[in-house]
């Protein structure tokens, strides 16, 4: 919406991902005043040196990736810039693979493959779908930007994973909290040197009286951004604490039927039949992960009640000697 109606600072789009993180500031300082272990609250800092400077390093990632992002959304339309921005899983199941070791089972790999190709679909069928008044270098452009920011956060999420295994700390709501805030303060001055360069944070007066909606509905789409990806941002990383990356990469995938149903209310977005098919297999491979899922958590239920029942006989029969 930004973009369609006059919005061009790039930059601008990119901080507005990860500047909400003041917000994180209020748990934060809940949870430190109601701890009860006076150790914890003589020290608020939770992080080791080494779990900070990866989630240092992690938001800056995280910046370059919200940029990227957000070149592709100025020239793509939103359904197509979300669907080819599923192609994240792929890049997120390959550094898990390499970086955490992940464990791969065929639904698993299944769900990657079919989410991924729904991007390679809408890649050879890209020229109907070309916003007027765009060439058809800066679609492509886009398009290869946003495939660059997939990977890009595919990358960051599996190293934060690592970073956390990697600290031996363990995941409470203050770590949580915490590591959420570094990554999203550092990825915020990432976003932030440019702007000051390029005076972004100068020339908002003016793009928003220009605004094709109307001044005040500018602040209420970029400030409505801002708590609306910070919220996103919180849950995501969340969920990868106390998950894998793999999952939140199948998760985060979940926005594309989102942004899609969204696109076409709200943006009077067309929907062919390679968007159907796109958003058919995202679905159909975010199933047969759950599927897979629900399979393993049965074996692995089936594997302890066939253990406890090998203890309970186990001890049976010793009482059975004993009693003899």
């Amino acid at each position: 919406m930004y973009f369609l109606h006059g919005g061009t600072r790039k930059w601008l789009a990119a901080w507005s991902v990860n500047s909400g993180f003041p917000i994180l500031l209020l748990p934060i300082a809940i949870s430190h005043y109601t701890n009860t272990t006076t150790r914890r609250r003589n020290n608020p800092f939770v992080l080791t040196t080494w779990l900070f400077c990866s989630s240092a390093v992690v938001g800056i990632l995280f910046g370059a990736t919200n940029y990227f992002y957000s070149f592709g959304a100025s020239y793509l339309p939103v359904s197509v810039n979300s669907l080819v921005s599923s192609s994240q899983l792929a890049f997120t199941a390959l550094f898990a693979y390499l970086i955490v070791k992940q464990n791969f089972t065929h639904y698993s790999i299944n769900a990657v493959v079919l989410m991924t190709f729904g991007s390679v679909i809408l890649g050879a069928h890209m020229d109907g779908d070309i916003p007027e008044g765009e060439t058809k270098t800066k679609y492509v452009l886009g398009f290869v930007m946003t495939i660059a920011a997939a990977a890009f956060h595919g990358f960051s999420i599996t190293a934060l994973e690592f970073a956390q295994r990697k600290s031996g700390v363990a995941v409470t709501f203050d770590v949580a909290m915490h590591v959420q805030f570094v990554v999203s303060l550092f990825a915020t001055i990432f976003c932030t040197v440019p702007m000051v360069v390029n005076r972004d944070f100068e020339a908002l007066s003016g793009e928003a009286a220009e605004f094709g909606l109307g001044e005040t509905k500018y602040y209420v789409v970029v400030f409505g951004a801002v708590i609306a990806l910070q919220v996103m941002v919180i849950g995501s990383l969340g969920l990868l604490l106390c998950s894998s990356s793999l999952f939140t990469g199948l998760v985060t995938s979940l926005l594309v039927p989102v942004q899609q149903v969204f696109a076409v209310i709200f943006l009077r977005e067309g929907f062919n039949a390679e968007k159907a098919l796109a958003l058919a297999l995202c679905l159909w491979g975010f199933a047969s992960h759950l599927y897979g899922g629900y399979k393993a958590s049965l074996k692995k239920k089936k594997k302890n009640d066939d253990v406890e029942d090998y203890g309970d006989d186990e001890q049976g029969a010793k009482s059975s000697g004993d009693h003899a």
